[in-house]
């Protein structure tokens, strides 16, 4: 017990006392994730609002599809961008194979089909909402996407912080095509995994501290945001 004592007041001092290797990690851990989100929004955003509003052929299947991709197991994520970026798979000219490039890649893999489902599922609300004053005033679905997307800019925010907390908690494929490399590819999950087995409970405990934080964070600001869109439908 005295030993866990110790690990905890081990842990908040690392925190309080600014440790070099703790927030290298944590700042490497909310770049690579924010790059990510990022990726996954100039990807999902337009592909979930073209699902929403636009009718084609296979269209149905297309959604069943990243719907179903909102499910990708991480590691199995990691294993195939690992063939794909390694020495002999058709993208390893790029050289990204345990960089964070390959770590941003594999977040955003995870992160864009829930940024383009989420969109999809809002834009479609807000177009039968809006769909009969908008065709009234000649305007047609595809030309209807930047008011739609404007109106419903604090369920996009939602959406984007959702992915953003599914690409800081991600373990499994950043592992993988990382490698977990000191002062490189070592973020703040795959640190907590590597110092648990290690024993050094005293990082691992601050890291794991300011990831739940970080959750709490985004998770309120969801909640502070769905908030502030009721209150502007209710306006």
């Amino acid at each position: 017990m005295q030993d866990f004592a110790q690990a905890f007041a081990q842990a908040e001092a690392l925190i309080l006392g600014g440790d070099a290797q703790l927030w290298s990690v944590v700042l490497l851990s909310l770049k690579v994730s924010l790059l990510a989100v990022f990726g996954a929004a100039v990807v999902g955003m337009p592909l979930g609002a073209l699902l929403a509003v636009a009718r084609f052929p296979g269209r149905q299947v297309l959604v069943v599809l990243v719907n179903a991709l909102m499910g990708l197991p991480p590691v199995v994520v990691g294993l195939v961008l690992y063939l794909l970026l390694s020495r002999s798979g058709p993208l390893g000219v790029l050289e990204l194979l345990y960089t964070p490039g390959a770590m941003i890649l594999a977040q955003m893999v995870l992160v864009t089909p829930i940024i383009a489902a989420l969109t999809r599922q809002l834009m479609e609300e807000l177009d039968r909402e809006y769909a009969e004053q908008l065709r009234s005033f000649g305007v047609g679905r595809l030309r209807a996407v930047p008011t739609l997307l404007w109106d419903g800019r604090y369920g996009l925010t939602t959406a984007l912080l959702a992915g953003f907390g599914r690409a800081i908690a991600e373990v499994g494929a950043v592992i993988i095509v990382g490698g977990n490399i000191n002062h490189v590819t070592r973020v703040m999950t795959t640190t907590i995994a590597l110092e648990t087995s290690r024993g050094n409970l005293n990082l691992a405990l601050a890291l794991g501290a300011i990831l739940i934080l970080i959750a709490v964070l985004v998770n309120a600001a969801v909640s502070v945001l769905g908030l502030s869109a009721r209150r502007a439908a209710h306006a």
